[in-house]
């Protein structure tokens, strides 16, 4: 398959690790976050961890955004579909993540909440068409991949006049959580861990493009290579970031060239602007609260935002005891290093978003790297 296959081939990996192994100078440490979950599920998939350097270390990042979403906003949620009775739309992996009290919006289905899933915001815009009568919320989330598609249902439900529908909107930014890594003092609460670099998301990268990143890379000296997907791409960012260390350089440098351009996708980004303008603050799940790092919608389509029609509050709620998705999303620690982990927290009994969604790094240590000492050292 075009794209799929020459990304995975068995001998061009081999040859990978033999110029990855070449180029690691044996007395250094290399450590490098992976920003984006889908990478985190990459590499623990292929077990591309066990290919490397035992110097090099890769570090998880915060790139899923069902894990940071804090608990507070769900419990919101729940408020609107469990007291104002409104009919909540919303993707899979949402649905369960536990908010205080361990409810989550799977579970107020079950107590009779009218939540149901959906695959696109078009899906929510089709409900609300046919069920007038009642009151249709999308719980918006996601990076800047899923912006656009929210902002064109906002759009499409002002232009046929849908005064029951809005959407509780709870986008976030990538920069504005790489840049709470690298110098945030709420986030260094939770401890620092030593970076060299980042491994660019591959989907967000698509939509703002490789130029948000050059900031990073000049200020902080911290060299950025956006990857795709697959196991030969996440290798190969690799081997470029280590080439940049080894040279002294900090630049962006975009491996996922098949998809990625250096300013993004213009109309994508026009759409969102139209629709959207930026918080002063947004709360993030093991992050704290950081300024201007998400959005809401703006004035002239306030009349579908949830949050306004339902006057919601927001409320902050720490993690469950003994949880350790605050740090885990940070990159201080490893899922494996949480005690909940494998024994009270599993996919079918999740106690942190990490192990709810498909991307999150609990999620993809539970599935693919349990028992394996390589893929499980600790980063020192």
């Amino acid at each position: 398959m075009k794209y799929v296959d020459e990304f995975r081939d068995g001998k061009l990996a081999r040859g990978l690790t033999r110029a990855l192994h070449a180029a690691v100078r044996p007395d250094r440490h290399y450590r490098f976050m992976e920003f984006c979950g889908g990478h985190t599920h990459a590499i623990a998939r292929y077990g591309i961890e066990g290919l490397l350097p035992e110097n090099l270390h890769l570090i998880h990042g915060p790139g899923c955004p069902v894990c940071v979403l804090p608990i507070g906003r769900i419990d919101s949620a729940l408020e609107l579909a469990l007291e104002r009775r409104v009919t909540l739309c919303t993707y899979a992996d949402v649905m369960r993540v536990p908010a205080s009290g361990r409810m989550s919006l799977l579970q107020a289905r079950a107590h009779g909440a009218d939540v149901r899933m959906v695959y696109s915001t078009l899906d929510a815009l089709r409900i609300a068409r046919a069920e007038a009568e009642r009151e249709v919320v999308f719980l918006a989330i996601g990076f800047e991949t899923t912006t656009p598609p929210t902002a064109a249902a906002i759009r499409q439900a002002a232009a046929l006049g849908l005064e029951n529908f809005s959407v509780f909107c709870n986008h976030v930014l990538t920069p504005a959580a790489i840049a709470s890594i690298l110098e945030s003092p709420e986030v260094r609460k939770l401890g620092t861990v030593p970076l060299d670099g980042f491994i660019g998301p591959a989907h967000v990268s698509t939509v703002i493009g490789s130029q948000p990143y050059e900031f990073f890379a000049e200020e902080y000296r911290k060299p950025v290579v956006i990857a795709g997907f697959e196991p030969l791409d996440v290798m190969q960012a690799i081997l470029m970031l280590v080439q940049q260390v080894n040279e002294g350089r900090s630049e962006v440098e975009n491996e996922f060239s098949r998809a990625v351009t250096v300013t993004g996708n213009e109309k994508a980004k026009a759409l969102v602007a139209e629709v959207f303008e930026l918080r002063r603050s947004f709360d993030w799940r093991g992050l704290g609260t950081l300024p201007y790092s998400a959005l809401r919608i703006k004035q002239a389509y306030r009349a579908f935002d949830a949050e306004t029609r339902f006057a919601l509050g927001y409320c902050p709620v720490p993690d469950a005891r003994g949880c350790e998705c605050g740090a885990i999303l940070r990159g201080v620690r490893r899922p494996t290093e949480c005690r909940l982990f494998g024994t009270v927290c599993t996919p079918e009994n999740p106690i942190g978003s990490c192990m709810v969604s498909a991307e999150g790094a609990c999620a993809a240590h539970y599935t693919y790297s349990r028992g394996d000492a390589r893929r499980e050292r600790r980063v020192s």
